[in-house]
C-alpha cells in the first residue's frame, strides 16, 4: 500500500466540498483508499492532464468530482 500525503490546501478544499456535498464524502474516501492500493485502477479512470495542469494526473471519484495529484 502507498502512503498518501495530502497538502493543507487539499484538506481545506476537501472539508469545504464535503460540507457542501455530504453525499459525496463516501465516494471521495473510497477513491482515496483505492488510490493508496493502486493509482491506475480502471475504476479511478486515472489520466494525464494537459494545458495549465500539464504534468499532473487526475482520477475520478464521481461524475462531477476529480482529484488532481502528482
Amino acid at each position: 500500500m502507498r502512503e498518501l500525503k495530502s497538502a493543507t490546501q487539499f484538506e481545506k478544499a476537501y472539508r469545504k466540498f464535503v460540507r457542501r456535498h455530504p453525499q459525496s464524502q463516501k465516494k471521495i474516501d473510497e477513491a482515496l483508499k483505492q488510490m493508496s492500493r493502486e493509482v491506475f485502477a480502471p475504476s479511478l479512470q486515472t489520466h494525464k492532464l494537459s494545458g495549465k495542469l500539464f504534468g499532473l494526473l487526475a482520477c475520478s471519484c464521481g461524475y462531477d468530482c476529480r482529484i488532481v495529484f502528482l
